[in-house]
């Protein structure tokens, strides 16, 4: 299991966060820079940060709700590297202040997030949205305001546009996921594939994707889609519907509980094919659902796996979960390697940079070696270079390649 809210809130106070209040139920985690710096001398301290630029980025992500493990995660590997680029002095001259706004993975909370992290907050700019209606909402916003949105975990792919020009992504597009379980479907001779997803923003977008990938790799379209409702007897008249079709591989592109529930229902009904899902599950969360019914379940990945390796972006995350009290995961190390992309970003653009500037810095960011792991910044809807893993699970929770 992932980090939990307990542990996140212990971590919080040890690393000094700072809390505030918006709105009745909103909670504002705020980290200066650096939280560990009380350990240096103060005269290194001093030196460290007199005249330094403090870069304010703005992030609003779900701490609690339906997608709150994934966001918890996420977010505890952005901190973790906020963290090491501050006390490792890696930009002299600059110091990274992470602003994690609670935004219940409800897409109003995000945009008033957006809003009150550039108006009140100061942020240079928008980072790491978690959820696609929450991250088109920050675009919005950013847009609006002429500032940048870096690193949205999930976004839809309207957002790699030419229209975005100041969207900036470190995961691949939703297309490239589903080119890659597409074509490792008809590899294996599954062309009768049907998909579930959430019924929202994400869950539609998903479902073009897949409709995209199966007309460019020449295949028969899908057999069957449903977008789930939240709740209600619709939900199971849908999976019937579904199971009527009969598909030999079903794409899942929904939260764990959606997912965990039409894996179930489709077993439950006698179904006997194949599973496969997007990223935006989450292994743990689908886990915690799941159980040992996990087993066999393939699900697309966007970032190496978190495991010991010999990859310098993996063992760099894993020394410094070591040094926490975080439990090592897919997101994240995602969140770990879009904070350090972001600082990088920031270091290239120097002191005195603007949100046009930093944007042309981005741009040119179009094979950053993060540690063994490259990172295109303008990839437009496609980046075939970049690697996607299709991992499967064991009923035991053992992850295999």
């Amino acid at each position: 299991m992932n980090l939990s809210r307990r542990n996140w809130l212990r971590h919080a106070g040890s690393a000094g966060l700072i809390a505030s209040g918006f709105g009745s139920a909103q909670q504002a985690w705020s980290q200066a820079a650096p939280p560990a710096a009380a350990t240096a001398a103060p005269a290194q301290l001093q030196a460290r940060t007199a005249g330094a630029r403090t870069v304010v980025l703005g992030q609003s992500v779900p701490l609690t709700g339906a997608a709150s493990e994934i966001g918890l995660a996420f977010a505890a590997g952005c901190r973790l590297y906020t963290s090491r680029f501050n006390e490792s002095n890696l930009a002299p001259g600059l110091q990274l202040k992470l602003i994690q706004l609670d935004d219940g993975y409800d897409a109003q909370r995000a945009a008033a997030n957006a809003q009150l992290l550039i108006e009140k907050e100061r942020a240079d700019l928008l980072f790491g949205f978690v959820g696609t209606a929450s991250s088109e909402a920050g675009a919005n916003v950013a847009a609006r305001q002429g500032t940048l949105l870096f690193a949205p975990f999930a976004a839809a792919d309207k957002l790699r546009e030419p229209s975005h020009p100041h969207v900036f992504h470190v995961r691949p597009s939703m297309v490239d996921e589903a080119s890659k379980i597409v074509r490792q479907c008809a590899a294996v001779g599954q062309t009768r594939i049907a998909l579930v997803g959430d019924d929202d923003v994400m869950g539609r977008a998903g479902l073009a994707a897949v409709q995209q990938a199966l007309i460019e790799q020449k295949l028969q379209p899908l057999v069957a889609s449903v977008l789930m409702p939240p709740e209600g007897d619709k939900r199971e008249a849908a999976i019937a519907s579904l199971r009527e079709r009969s598909p030999q591989v079903v794409v899942l592109v929904s939260l764990s509980g959606t997912t965990a529930h039409a894996i179930r229902a489709l077993r439950k009904s006698g179904y006997g094919g194949s599973f496969m899902a997007f990223s935006i599950v989450g292994i743990d969360p689908l886990y915690a659902d799941l159980g040992k019914d996990i087993g066999g379940i393939v699900i697309s990945q966007v970032v190496p796996s978190p495991r010991r390796s010999a990859i310098g972006i993996v063992k760099e995350y894993l020394n410094a979960v070591d040094g926490s009290d975080q439990t090592a995961s897919y997101e994240g190390l995602e969140g770990f390697i879009a904070a350090k992309t972001v600082g990088e970003a920031v270091r290239r653009a120097g002191r005195g940079f603007t949100s046009a500037t930093l944007a042309k810095v981005m741009t040119a960011m179009t094979d950053y070696d993060v540690g063994g792991f490259r990172i295109n910044l303008r990839p437009g809807l496609h980046d075939p270079a970049r690697a996607i893993d299709l991992i499967s699970i064991t009923a035991d929770g053992r992850v295999l390649r």
